[in-house]
């Protein structure tokens, strides 16, 4: 094994999981990739929150022939690098998106815990984001939540990074290195301008994101964000004043988009007052026997009025029209066919059915469906060997596609109201847990067929391939046994349609594909 990975190995335990019990569900031993090219056109590229990049400004850089920034230099030319620190930079080098998105998705699974009954109070008690390290902690991070984490995580970082184009292009500062050739870097260094540093503005809006959706983590979110920091350093691929300025642009950018997450409606989409005239609405429109938990004791529903909370890439009125037809209703031979497909489905599963059914099941404790796609995108920003500024855009337009889906599917599942197939046939059985919501329309397949179908056209020779995935996960929940198939077709179907919008996005967003 050369030892360059022998280093990135031994990192695994030593700087991204710092608490023994997180669930350690990424392998990050991979190589450093010179990026397939650096988007000097970048700062020009449509935003997704600010209006415009000028919104956020950066001061100009000390010159190079500055007694400031020789002083600088000077101070990269003396530090010396523990192989502790080393193993450091070799981790970050990687890249920032990438890795602040894999601890993303350690933290989904680590709140993917729904609260247990409280026997005393006789309830399940609400996570508390006021007082989010007491039990049960905030957040429950289930798929709607995760969706949204990761929008939030994916627009904070690339609006920050468009930004940072803008000023990079414009100021035209180069690495130390380049400068001095005395100074020999550690990792690898394309010719990207180094001013504002892209490294600390990932890191910057990641911590500061991510500090909001997980408030009982801002110790080890800090933790990270300092040694992605100091990577750069240690690295000596920038000078302080290169982090400095990312560090507050990444802060700027973080701020106008947690201010658009604090107005979005996700404060009110745990409202079960509404539900009891959600489910006569939905008997008015023909619904006979309605879906209720499955839990004992009975569980609220998984937040109700998610399907209220602001899209990003379509409207209300959009959102609504896209909204599926009913179901086949209760007893009709459309609904029976489905049914007598899982009471066969119970009895003749074959292995390969049951391993699909596990590998998507994605339930507690998991990074939960939206996490499972936002690990795809992010392979993929790799197997492409994308820059930080277009992984960071890959990211984005998967992540708001993902909560959009969420949104979406959550409208129709309450809506309609449909019950699971065990609720109807109690020969009906899962082997992989029945979640807190109704059927119609599949979550999996909602989410699989928006993000396949963005991803398809990010990149157009996985698009086959993505597709696979995306009809895997659907069929899934089929050989789980938990949905009908109406509601993974026509789940499917609608997440495409989802995905599409955010296609429309990114054709005209200035990027290219």
């Amino acid at each position: 094994m050369n030892y360059k990975l022998f280093r990135l190995l031994v990192l695994t335990g030593s700087v991204l999981f710092l608490n023994s019990c997180d669930k350690s569900i990424d392998q990050p031993s991979l190589e450093v990739y010179e990026p397939a090219g650096l988007d000097e056109n970048g700062g020009q590229w449509k935003p997704l929150v600010l209006a415009s990049v000028d919104e956020v400004t950066v001061p100009a850089p000390q010159a190079i022939e500055s007694s400031s920034y020789k002083t600088e230099l000077q101070s990269l030319k003396d530090l010396k690098v523990t192989p502790d620190q080393q193993k450091t930079v070799d981790f970050w080098a990687v890249g920032g998106v990438y890795r602040w998105n894999e601890i993303a998705r350690t933290l989904a699974a680590n709140y993917n815990l729904p609260p247990v009954y409280d026997e005393i109070q006789k309830k399940y008690p609400v996570p508390d984001a006021a007082n989010p390290k007491a039990e049960p902690k905030f957040p429950f991070c289930n798929p709607p939540y995760a969706s949204r984490m990761f929008a939030y995580l994916g627009a904070a970082q690339y609006d920050a990074l468009v930004a940072a184009w803008k000023y990079k292009y414009q100021y035209r500062r180069l690495a130390p290195s380049k400068v001095d050739a005395s100074i020999t870097p550690t990792l690898p260094l394309s010719n990207l301008p180094s001013y504002p540093s892209e490294d600390a503005v990932v890191a910057a809006a990641s911590l500061e994101v991510l500090k909001v959706m997980f408030p009982g983590e801002v110790e080890k979110l800090t933790a990270y964000y300092e040694a992605h920091r100091n990577s750069r350093l240690w690295g000596k691929a920038n000078v302080s004043s290169d982090l400095d300025a990312g560090e507050a642009l990444g802060k700027a950018v973080a701020a106008k988009i947690i201010a658009r997450a604090k107005a979005d409606g996700m404060g009110a989409a745990n409202n079960q007052a509404a539900v009891a005239a959600m489910v006569s609405d939905a008997k008015v429109r023909g619904l006979k026997k309605e879906w209720t938990s499955l839990d004992l004791p009975a569980r609220p529903p998984m937040l109700p009025t998610f399907g209220n909370v602001k899209t990003w890439n379509f409207t209300e009125a959009q959102k609504v029209a896209m909204r599926p037809v009913p179901p086949p209703a209760l007893g009709t031979a459309g609904f029976e066919k489905d049914l007598q497909e899982l009471r066969n489905m119970g009895k003749n599963l074959t292995r390969e059915q049951h391993r699909i059914a596990s590998y998507w099941s994605d339930g507690v404790g998991s990074f939960t469906p939206p996490g499972h796609w936002n690990r795809e995108a992010a392979n993929l920003t790799r197997k492409y060997k994308e820059n930080e500024l277009r992984a960071a855009r890959t990211m984005a337009l998967v992540g708001t596609s993902l909560m959009d889906a969420g949104i979406a599917c959550w409208d129709t599942k309450f809506y309609y109201f449909t019950p699971r197939p065990f609720q109807v046939d109690h020969a009906v059985r899962s082997t992989i847990g029945t979640p807190n919501f109704p059927s119609f329309t599949s979550g999996h397949s909602t989410f699989s067929g928006a993000a396949a179908h963005i991803l398809g056209y990010l990149f157009p020779n996985e698009a086959d391939a993505l597709m696979v995935l995306a009809n895997e996960a659907s069929n899934s929940r089929i050989y789980g046994c938990i949905h009908y198939r109406a509601d993974c077709e026509v789940g499917l179907e609608h997440g495409k349609a989802v995905g599409q919008f955010a296609v429309k996005r990114a054709q005209n967003d200035g990027a290219g594909r």
